[in-house]
């Protein structure tokens, strides 16, 4: 799946393909909720073939823990309007999915990530991983089903 864009695999670098967060299908226009209470850390509208499209990550501090949540494929509305900084509370409406012509050439969905150290990316971070990274990103980008709690 990612082996056609080159934003995940070129000559200069290994091959970018395991999935670090989870994928939720659901319609375009589709409400995406806040999972708990957070602030507007970035966003950005990342527009590479492959890539999240327009993205929302919230900075989180929960007894005196701090991390971050990406919300990823969202419409252009979504971030129209957002202010860094901007408080969300869990239960509101984050934003809603984007149609596939917007959101990297892929069918409406989201991708939602858990982020424990961002570092100096903004609006966007590694959504996939290659083999010889996967040990940091295993330890930086926890389960998600930690928040979502969703059963299987």
């Amino acid at each position: 799946m990612y082996q056609r864009s080159t934003h995940f695999n070129n000559e200069s670098t290994e091959e970018r393909n395991i999935h670090l967060g989870i994928d939720l299908w659901s319609a375009a226009g589709s409400s995406v909720i806040c999972p708990l209470d957070g602030i507007v850390h970035s966003f950005n509208n990342n527009t590479e073939i492959g890539d999240y499209g327009p993205t929302i990550i919230l900075k989180h501090s929960i007894k005196k823990e701090t991390f971050y949540t990406l919300y990823g494929h969202l419409s252009l509305e979504s971030i129209e309007n957002l202010k860094i900084g901007m408080p969300f509370k869990k239960g509101n409406q984050l934003a809603t999915l984007g149609i596939a012509e917007i959101n990297g050439d892929y069918a409406p969905h989201l991708h939602f990530q858990i982020i424990k150290n961002i570092g100096d990316y903004r609006g966007d971070y590694p959504g996939v991983c290659s083999q010889s990274n996967l040990d940091f990103y295993k330890d930086n980008c926890p389960d998600p089903n930690l928040l979502l709690k969703i059963k299987i």
